[in-house]
């Protein structure tokens, strides 16, 4: 450079700042006698912030195409990929929210920053120490693996003295306002989000607040494309994580960023993001960066493999599920109970009236079927879990619960039960307080919402004995099952438990959910639960469903953004879906996204409760036309089913026809608008 203002500028701007570092002296020195004071900008650099007229001190890290730098102003990450820039949001600060307040990271009365390297890669290290007059402390590490140019964040306390931590706003959103149909965000609640910035309907509050591992966020990552380039945003560890995310009406623009919170009262561990930046890349690009992520950290188990040790997998394969009950009971004191309808609240259907169900299905020349059954026990749909037997006398007790098993098995169908290992209710003759979940503090959470009234939790450490009891008595009584439904362990998360008898992190958990599902089929009984969710893959053999978030609203509420199949994307071949196939209104089938899901088809879904969970009422359709329209279904899940889906297309802008295509060559086209479809077969 020759001399000029700009430069004599930056000379002097990094040498009044060059001595706040050990060592500064001497590097100065040497960078003058040798002509060089600029080379400090490799390890430090500056900004010129042209709002504020000034400049910012810089660190900045560089491996292959990646480069990032952070100001140590604001904390604010510039983050460039071959020539592509990403700067975080500067209205979006990172903060600490604290019983006590909240902070920015800024506030802490020490902060320091270096930039260091190792064996594989170079990162910048920053520390952060006393808040609010207490040594509470922690440090962040951003660091880029040299291997694959992967940008790692990681968030690591170091003192938690002095405050009760609440929440952790970190790592927070990239910069992300222009209105243009070509950027769009990703999120994981359901099966799948696509918000473009030009989205018309305010994104509004998210299931579960974002959480990760919930329905909420059923796979523990978000994402970013602009105009084909665009990252993906991998929580390495998702127990006690999530996503806070924002689209107003119209746009121009769609914010998300991570949120952290403490396990049993304290952050305790470290957390971790894993980012990737793509150059030339849509949305099926970053879902395959997280199933090549899975499948290397073990967790990718393809339902071909869990046949290896439940054949009986295949004989899902094409199946139309059949969803009903037995009996109802609604306490008083549950948020469903209807004072004015006293029949809606109890009732009982024989097992003889499902039996006779069955044999009309089977006329109909249907020759798959599996069939969950709610309420088949004494207390009735959704009570006194965990001790859930008898049979129900008044519908037939164990001797008409067995007919009904019998002559499923008798024209070679299936048959699995509702069952609940969470929801701790009151009622429960067993119930014991010292088993439910405890939080720090000493309190036990509890609701009256669903139909057995009061309720805790049931820690999860006692849930795996719960169940080889129930299933004993089950078996003992000549009722053999091909599968069980063990409700709530997929849709919401992972409970906690402060009890010093019994502690539990929501990583145990989801390891004890995980040990119910093991035990199941382990004794050739096929695992199910309400969602899908990522820690659960492993273990997992088919679920209630995996719905796209709005097709648990009501069929007028407007979409928050093109529904795309980002679930089925990572792990189509990992789990059997049944799916919706509800007429819900003049404009809107959901047959389409069965077939554009290559998923198994409902043939009757009775739901258990009124406008919940998608039982809405809609279009009215004889079990002789939803016979034909599965028959489609099942033709094409027989195809699909064991497929990975490789693609999947936005056709049109507005999503209004789109395209999945599977591993075989075999692609489905539906059109929404006009409500018509295409199928293509491979080889």
């Amino acid at each position: 450079t020759e001399d000029n203002d700009f430069y004599e500028k930056q000379k002097n701007h990094v040498c009044e700042r060059i001595v706040r570092w050990k060592k500064a002296q001497k590097i100065r020195n040497r960078a003058e006698k040798g002509g060089r004071v600029l080379c400090a900008f490799l390890v430090f650099g500056t900004h010129y912030d042209k709002e504020k007229g000034e400049y910012h001190t810089m660190k900045k890290i560089e491996s292959g195409s990646l480069a990032v730098m952070l100001d140590e102003e604001t904390l604010g990450l510039r983050i460039e990929k071959g020539g592509v820039v990403w700067n975080t949001d500067p209205k979006k600060t990172p903060e600490l929210i604290f019983a006590e307040g909240t902070y920015r990271f800024l506030d802490a009365e020490e902060i320091s920053h270096e930039v260091y390297s190792f064996g594989v890669g170079c990162g910048i290290r920053s520390r952060y120490a006393g808040f609010a007059g207490t040594p509470y402390a922690f440090e962040t590490i951003i660091w880029i693996e040299a291997v694959d140019e992967t940008l790692w964040m990681e968030w690591i306390p170091l003192c938690e003295e002095g405050l009760h931590p609440v929440k952790v706003l970190w790592p927070t959103a990239m910069e992300f306002t222009n209105g243009r149909d070509d950027w769009y965000t990703l999120l994981t609640e359901g099966q799948g989000l696509l918000i473009p910035n030009t989205w018309k309907t305010e994104l509004g509050k998210l299931s579960f607040d974002g959480r990760f591992e919930t329905s909420g966020g059923y796979m523990p990552w978000f994402g970013q494309v602009k105009e084909r380039c665009g990252y993906t945003a991998i929580c390495t560890t998702p127990w006690n994580a999530g996503y806070q995310a924002e689209h107003p009406a119209g746009g121009p623009y769609t914010s998300v960023g991570a949120w952290l919170e403490p396990s049993l009262g304290t952050m305790n561990y470290r957390r971790v993001f894993r980012y990737t930046f793509l150059n030339d890349c849509d949305y099926n690009d970053l879902c395959k960066i997280y199933r090549q992520y899975v499948r290397e950290q073990g967790h990718l188990r393809t339902l071909k493999e869990k046949a290896v040790q439940n054949p009986s997998i295949h004989d899902l394969v094409g199946t139309c599920f059949v969803h009903t009950g037995i009996k109802t009971v609604v306490q008083p004191e549950s948020g469903f109970f209807d004072p004015q309808n006293p029949e809606k609240n109890n009732r009982v259907v024989p097992f003889s009236v499902r039996e006779q169900q069955i044999r009309e299905i089977h006329d109909l020349g249907v020759e798959k079927v599996y069939l969950h059954l709610d309420g088949w026990a004494e207390p009735g749909y959704d009570n006194q879990h965990p001790d859930y037997t008898p049979a129900c006398q008044a519908a037939g007790g164990w001797e008409g619960m067995k007919s009904l098993v019998d002559t499923m098995h008798d024209f070679g169908y299936k048959f699995g039960i509702h069952d609940q290992y969470r929801d701790y209710y009151h009622a429960a003759p067993s119930y014991d307080e010292n088993y439910a979940c405890r939080l720090p503090d000493g309190t036990i959470p509890g609701h009256s919402y669903w139909a057995g009234g009061p309720q805790s939790y049931l820690c999860a450490t006692q849930a795996p004995f719960y169940v080889k009891r129930n299933f004993a008595e089950l078996k003992k009584n000549g009722i053999r099952l091909d599968g069980a439904y063990l409700d709530v362990f997929t849709c919401n998360e992972g409970d906690e438990c402060a009890n010093p008898e019994h502690v539990m992190t929501r990583r145990d958990c989801y390891m004890y959910r995980g040990n119910c599902f093991s035990w199941l089929l382990s004794q050739g009984i096929l695992s199910s639960s309400e969602e899908v969710s990522d820690w659960a893959v492993p273990y997992l053999v088919f679920c209630h469903y995996a719905p796209y978030d709005f097709m648990l609203r009501p069929s007028e509420t407007p979409k928050k953004g093109i529904p795309v199949p980002l679930f089925n994307l990572v792990y189509h071949d990992c789990v059997i879906e049944p799916w919706m196939m509800d007429r819900v209104s003049k404009d809107e089938d959901y047959m389409l996204y069965a077939l554009l899901a290559g998923g198994a088809p409902y043939l009757v879904r009775d739901g258990a409760y009124p406008n919940t969970d998608g039982a809405f009422d809609g279009e009215k359709i004889s079990l002789e036309e939803m016979t034909e329209r599965c028959r489609v279904v099942t033709e094409l899940h027989e195809k699909t089913a064991l497929l990975e889906l490789v693609r999947h297309e936005c056709m049109t802008a507005d999503g209004s026809v789109q395209k999945s295509e599977f591993s075989d060559g075999t692609y489905v086209i539906c059109d929404f608008a006009e409500q018509i479809y295409e199928i293509g077969y491979g080889s």
